[in-house]
Protein backbone atom coordinates (compact mmCIF):
# COMPACT_ATOMS: atom_id res chain seq x y z
CA UNK A 1 0.00 0.00 0.00
CA UNK A 2 1.52 3.66 -0.96
CA UNK A 3 2.20 5.86 1.83
CA UNK A 4 -0.37 9.00 1.20
CA UNK A 5 1.20 10.93 3.67
CA UNK A 6 4.46 12.22 1.78
CA UNK A 7 3.99 13.04 -2.42
CA UNK A 8 3.46 11.15 -5.03
CA UNK A 9 6.26 11.59 -7.15
CA UNK A 10 5.49 11.49 -10.69
CA UNK A 11 8.50 11.69 -13.15
CA UNK A 12 8.20 13.35 -16.58
CA UNK A 13 10.10 11.54 -19.55
CA UNK A 14 11.98 13.10 -22.16
CA UNK A 15 9.27 11.77 -24.29
CA UNK A 16 6.98 14.03 -21.79
CA UNK A 17 5.18 11.29 -20.68
CA UNK A 18 4.38 11.13 -16.68
CA UNK A 19 4.96 7.59 -14.66
CA UNK A 20 3.49 7.50 -11.35
CA UNK A 21 6.70 5.56 -9.42
CA UNK A 22 4.11 3.79 -7.37
CA UNK A 23 1.70 1.91 -9.24
CA UNK A 24 4.78 1.81 -12.25
CA UNK A 25 1.96 2.98 -15.38
CA UNK A 26 2.06 6.33 -17.07
CA UNK A 27 -0.80 9.07 -15.46
CA UNK A 28 -2.66 11.62 -17.24
CA UNK A 29 -3.23 15.29 -16.09
CA UNK A 30 -6.68 14.14 -14.96
CA UNK A 31 -5.19 10.99 -13.47
CA UNK A 32 -3.01 13.89 -11.47
CA UNK A 33 -6.24 15.93 -11.05
CA UNK A 34 -7.77 13.30 -9.51
CA UNK A 35 -4.99 12.16 -7.20
CA UNK A 36 -5.09 15.71 -5.97
CA UNK A 37 -9.00 15.88 -5.70
CA UNK A 38 -8.18 12.92 -3.23
CA UNK A 39 -6.22 14.69 -1.26
CA UNK A 40 -2.99 13.11 -2.38
CA UNK A 41 -0.01 15.51 -2.90
CA UNK A 42 2.09 15.22 -6.06
CA UNK A 43 5.58 16.09 -7.22
CA UNK A 44 6.27 16.05 -10.65
CA UNK A 45 9.86 15.98 -11.43
CA UNK A 46 11.55 15.98 -14.92
CA UNK A 47 13.91 12.49 -14.91
CA UNK A 48 16.79 13.87 -17.00
CA UNK A 49 17.13 17.68 -15.48
CA UNK A 50 15.71 16.60 -11.82
CA UNK A 51 13.84 19.85 -12.15
CA UNK A 52 11.00 20.02 -9.83
CA UNK A 53 7.44 20.71 -12.58
CA UNK A 54 4.95 20.69 -10.27
CA UNK A 55 3.77 24.26 -10.41
CA UNK A 56 3.91 23.98 -14.14
CA UNK A 57 1.61 20.89 -14.08
CA UNK A 58 -0.84 22.14 -11.70
CA UNK A 59 -1.28 25.35 -13.47
CA UNK A 60 -1.76 23.51 -16.84
CA UNK A 61 -4.34 21.29 -14.83
CA UNK A 62 -6.31 24.86 -13.68
CA UNK A 63 -6.05 26.31 -17.22
CA UNK A 64 -7.39 23.22 -18.55
CA UNK A 65 -10.27 23.25 -16.40
CA UNK A 66 -11.05 27.07 -17.16
CA UNK A 67 -10.79 26.46 -20.76
CA UNK A 68 -13.75 23.22 -20.30
CA UNK A 69 -15.56 26.31 -18.62
CA UNK A 70 -15.26 25.29 -15.26
CA UNK A 71 -14.64 28.84 -14.27
CA UNK A 72 -13.63 29.08 -10.56
CA UNK A 73 -11.06 32.40 -11.04
CA UNK A 74 -13.19 34.99 -12.22
CA UNK A 75 -11.68 37.51 -14.51
CA UNK A 76 -11.17 40.02 -12.05
CA UNK A 77 -8.96 37.64 -9.84
CA UNK A 78 -6.87 37.01 -13.26
CA UNK A 79 -6.52 39.98 -13.42
CA UNK A 80 -4.99 40.93 -10.31
CA UNK A 81 -2.89 37.59 -10.34
CA UNK A 82 -1.56 39.08 -13.92
CA UNK A 83 -0.69 42.35 -12.52
CA UNK A 84 0.80 41.04 -9.18
CA UNK A 85 3.23 39.52 -11.26
CA UNK A 86 4.37 43.17 -12.34
CA UNK A 87 4.07 44.92 -9.10
CA UNK A 88 5.38 44.96 -5.64
CA UNK A 89 2.59 43.12 -4.71
CA UNK A 90 3.99 39.69 -5.65
CA UNK A 91 5.18 39.31 -2.17
CA UNK A 92 1.85 39.41 -0.49
CA UNK A 93 -0.22 37.37 -3.04
CA UNK A 94 0.49 34.38 -1.90
CA UNK A 95 -0.17 35.05 1.97
CA UNK A 96 -3.52 36.76 0.60
CA UNK A 97 -4.83 33.63 -1.28
CA UNK A 98 -3.56 31.53 1.89
CA UNK A 99 -4.93 33.21 4.07
CA UNK A 100 -8.47 33.40 2.19
CA UNK A 101 -8.63 29.51 1.25
CA UNK A 102 -7.98 29.18 5.20
CA UNK A 103 -10.90 31.47 5.91
CA UNK A 104 -12.78 29.30 3.66
CA UNK A 105 -11.77 25.90 4.87
CA UNK A 106 -12.31 26.87 8.25
CA UNK A 107 -16.06 28.80 7.54
CA UNK A 108 -16.74 25.10 5.93
CA UNK A 109 -15.83 23.40 8.81
CA UNK A 110 -17.57 25.48 11.18
CA UNK A 111 -20.76 25.27 9.11
CA UNK A 112 -20.24 21.20 9.07
CA UNK A 113 -20.05 21.30 12.63
CA UNK A 114 -23.16 22.72 13.03
CA UNK A 115 -24.93 20.80 10.80
CA UNK A 116 -24.35 17.75 13.12
CA UNK A 117 -26.43 15.42 15.61
CA UNK A 118 -25.71 18.08 18.18
CA UNK A 119 -27.64 19.99 16.57
CA UNK A 120 -31.43 19.96 17.12
CA UNK A 121 -31.98 21.07 13.67
CA UNK A 122 -30.32 18.09 12.74
CA UNK A 123 -33.63 16.24 12.90
CA UNK A 124 -35.67 17.96 10.30
CA UNK A 125 -35.94 15.67 6.59
CA UNK A 126 -33.25 16.58 4.40
CA UNK A 127 -30.70 17.81 6.81
CA UNK A 128 -28.65 14.54 6.98
CA UNK A 129 -28.20 14.58 3.05
CA UNK A 130 -27.57 18.06 3.18
CA UNK A 131 -24.82 17.79 5.47
CA UNK A 132 -23.11 14.74 3.44
CA UNK A 133 -23.58 17.16 0.18
CA UNK A 134 -21.86 20.10 2.26
CA UNK A 135 -19.07 17.44 3.21
CA UNK A 136 -18.84 16.51 -0.59
CA UNK A 137 -18.27 20.04 -1.37
CA UNK A 138 -16.01 20.65 1.43
CA UNK A 139 -13.62 17.36 0.36
CA UNK A 140 -13.82 19.12 -3.62
CA UNK A 141 -12.98 22.47 -2.27
CA UNK A 142 -9.67 21.95 -0.02
CA UNK A 143 -8.47 18.91 -1.59
CA UNK A 144 -5.42 19.42 -3.14
CA UNK A 145 -4.36 22.60 -1.29
CA UNK A 146 -2.65 21.21 1.62
CA UNK A 147 0.79 22.97 1.41
CA UNK A 148 -2.32 26.43 2.42
CA UNK A 149 -3.37 24.05 5.01
CA UNK A 150 -1.13 26.17 7.50
CA UNK A 151 -1.34 29.61 8.33
CA UNK A 152 0.71 32.40 6.86
CA UNK A 153 3.04 31.50 10.25
CA UNK A 154 2.85 28.22 9.25
CA UNK A 155 0.92 26.18 11.77
CA UNK A 156 -2.76 25.29 11.34
CA UNK A 157 -5.04 27.66 12.95
CA UNK A 158 -7.07 26.61 16.11
CA UNK A 159 -10.26 24.68 14.68
CA UNK A 160 -12.00 24.92 18.12
CA UNK A 161 -16.03 25.49 17.73
CA UNK A 162 -16.81 29.35 19.18
CA UNK A 163 -19.11 29.29 21.78
CA UNK A 164 -22.57 30.25 19.90
CA UNK A 165 -22.78 33.92 21.17
CA UNK A 166 -19.16 34.16 19.21
CA UNK A 167 -20.38 33.09 15.88
CA UNK A 168 -21.91 36.38 14.54
CA UNK A 169 -19.30 38.31 15.80
CA UNK A 170 -17.13 35.50 14.10
CA UNK A 171 -18.15 35.63 10.84
CA UNK A 172 -18.36 39.49 10.77
CA UNK A 173 -14.54 39.84 11.87
CA UNK A 174 -13.78 37.38 8.54
CA UNK A 175 -15.58 39.56 6.44
CA UNK A 176 -13.99 42.09 7.63
CA UNK A 177 -10.63 40.85 7.44
CA UNK A 178 -11.20 39.70 3.76
CA UNK A 179 -12.57 43.00 3.08
CA UNK A 180 -9.20 44.77 4.65
CA UNK A 181 -6.80 42.72 2.48
CA UNK A 182 -8.91 43.04 -0.70
CA UNK A 183 -8.81 46.62 0.14
CA UNK A 184 -5.06 46.57 0.45
CA UNK A 185 -4.36 44.40 -2.62
CA UNK A 186 -6.30 46.38 -4.77
CA UNK A 187 -4.35 49.68 -3.67
CA UNK A 188 -1.03 47.95 -4.61
CA UNK A 189 -2.21 46.41 -8.35
CA UNK A 190 -2.70 50.43 -9.23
Amino acid sequence: MADTQKPLLIKRYASRRLYNTETSDYVTLDDISNFIREGREVQIIDLKSGDDLTRQYLLQIIAEHESRGENVLPTTVLNDLVRSYTTQATSVVPEFLAASFEMLRDGQSKLLNNMTKANPMSAMPGMEAMRAQQEAFMKAMTSGIGTLGTGIGGTAPDMDEPKPEDKDDNLDEIKAQLADLQRKLSKLGK
